[in-house]
């Protein structure tokens, strides 16, 4: 199963949220998109689901001489989260990661202000938050969102991504309340393998998806 494009990939998300939303319980919805890739996939789910969304930016932290695999993110001003997996594989300790954490929290926080243009965060305390990402590999990032989300005290926390790897799923069933992934193959090594198109969104895409009516934030918990 590959998905055409991220818009693809987001429509048949949103269809099972949909379909989940139904039941009744998720209460006063926000979708929040890890950028870049997760924003036209959680435009998507936004716009069925007739609810807001904003980003919530997280950065890698990457193998030294691969930096597209994770093994830390940050996220905001929290402690760095680190697979102890990959970390023992490499044979390195966390603290060897200093100066690459600093970098990408300096990122991170360009890119907020970026996005954000002087915005404040949605609120999210009391609502049903719905976590999206274009797909997991490590999930290594997602783990550090959810965990961040989870002290703002949601009512619910859900996770959904088209595509994760199995062992990145296993992983987030421990940090979410749900967690939707509509494909989980068993040979995984990248998220783009499972898009026949798979481009690198743009800062520009982002701010403009954010900025489209029927989605965009509205004040820091979006409009009632």
């Amino acid at each position: 199963m590959r998905f055409h494009d991220h818009r693809q990939a987001g429509r048949e998300l949103a269809d099972r949220l949909v379909e989940r939303a139904g039941h009744g319980d998720l209460v006063d919805p926000l979708v929040l998109a890890l950028p870049r890739g997760g924003v036209p996939v959680a435009a998507e789910v936004a716009r069925a689901l007739g609810t807001t969304m904003d980003v919530l930016v997280a950065r890698k932290i990457g193998m030294p001489d691969r930096p597209e695999v994770g093994v830390g993110a940050v996220v905001d001003e929290d402690p760095p989260v680190f697979d102890e997996d990959s970390l023992a594989m490499l044979g390195m300790s966390e603290d060897e990661f200093a100066s690459e954490v600093a970098r990408q929290r300096a990122e991170l926080h360009r890119r907020e202000d970026l996005y954000r243009q002087g915005r404040p965060a949605p609120a999210t305390a009391g609502r049903t938050v719905v976590l999206v990402d274009d797909g997991l590999a490590t999930g290594v990032t997602a783990r550090a969102a959810l965990r961040h989300l989870r002290g703002t005290r949601p009512a619910r926390l859900i996770l959904a991504v088209p595509v994760c790897s199995p062992e990145a799923h296993a992983a987030m069933l421990r940090e979410a309340d749900e967690v939707f992934c509509l494909h989980r193959p068993e040979s995984f090594r990248s998220v783009g393998q499972w898009y026949e198109e798979f481009p690198q969104i743009t800062d520009n895409q982002v701010i403009s998806t954010l900025r489209t009516p029927r989605i965009s934030p509205a004040g820091p918990a979006g409009p009632r």
